[in-house]
């Protein structure tokens, strides 16, 4: 085709009919009436030599070659817009802005509170959402900016995926209170389990797909030992709350343990036998390497990990996103 012809309200155009799949509210979204839709689509058709949407019912249904566009246009749009934005000293207390984080519910507990409070008190046209680590694939999700950080393990991604690290957290092992077994064997509040009750015992574990193992698995199997799983749940929070008020043990971030002791009747303990695992990261899309609102979250992320003193627990094995 020839690019000379093409209005860039074209691609306006059809990026908004991808989004919203009829001509109407793809007009109200970039306010053109529906005869100028209309006619943009005709346009395009002729131009790309394709029908792009066929109607069923009262949805427009994208082509296969309408569908391999969406993305590289959505990009495009950004890109374009990036470009041509105004240059201006940022000014926080008048940002408009809503920031969409992703990770696991030690996040969303710990770091979400104190975090939106720091930033309520100079930025107050500032939002926040918070999605679940199982919401999607990182690299995706950042390319088509549903999300803005993920506060994850080490992944593995693309190359324009920026990345910094956030701190270690080395397992801990939790038990009820009550917890008979280890009660009978003498074992006090923050000493090592010895490691046959470790794995007689049943554990919890925390994983987002299902997975009845984790790092503390693969820990095992370099000593020869085996545990036995017997639940598997989503959340670090339902991990502790099942550990509570049942018989089970569980590896779960020491950050995490220490909280949850403090409202929970469960004590924390060593384990017997090193679990080693990678520090988490902060991953962001490379294009907002040097974008002030961008830069100025992350560095409020940074600041106040360093100000909950998540880092003072880095001298043991660090821990991932399962145990």
């Amino acid at each position: 085709m020839n690019l000379n012809a093409l209005d860039l309200n074209l691609v306006r155009v059809l990026d908004a009919l991808l989004r919203e799949r009829s001509v109407t509210r793809a007009g109200e979204q970039i306010g053109l009436s529906q005869p100028a839709v209309s006619a943009a689509l005709n346009r395009l058709r002729h131009a790309l030599n394709d029908q792009l949407f066929v109607r069923r019912g009262n949805e427009m249904v994208p082509t296969p070659r309408a569908e391999s566009l969406a993305e590289p246009v959505r990009v495009a749009l950004r890109e374009i817009e990036r470009v041509f934005q105004p240059a201006k000293d940022f000014d926080p207390a008048g940002l408009e802005r809503t920031f969409t984080f992703m990770g696991a519910d030690f996040f969303s507990m710990l770091l979400m509170p104190p975090l939106a409070a720091r930033i309520a008190a100079v930025a107050p046209g500032v939002s926040f959402r918070f999605l679940d680590s199982a919401s999607g694939d990182v690299s995706r999700l950042l390319q088509e900016d549903q999300i803005d950080v993920a506060l994850e393990r080490p992944l593995e991604v693309s190359d324009w995926v920026s990345s910094t690290p956030l701190f270690g957290s080395p397992f801990a092992i939790i038990a009820a209170k009550d917890n008979a077994a280890i009660r009978q064997a003498g074992i006090a509040e923050g000493e090592r389990l010895p490691i046959d009750l470790f794995c007689q015992l049943p554990h919890a574990i925390r994983s987002i797909d299902g997975s009845m193992s984790g790092f503390t698995d693969e820990a095992l199997d370099k000593i020869g030992r085996t545990r036995r799983v017997s639940l598997a749940l989503p959340h670090f929070q339902a991990v502790a709350l099942a550990v509570a008020h049942g018989l089970y043990l569980a590896a779960i971030p020491r950050q995490f343990a220490v909280v949850a002791a403090k409202s929970l009747p469960i004590a924390v303990y060593e384990a017997p036998f090193p679990i080693p695992s990678p520090a988490v990261r902060m991953y962001w899309h490379a294009r907002h390497d040097d974008e002030e609102p961008h830069r100025w979250i992350r560095s409020r992320i940074l600041e106040t990990v360093e100000a909950l003193g998540f880092r003072d627990f880095e001298g043991a094995e660090s821990t991932g996103s399962q145990g």
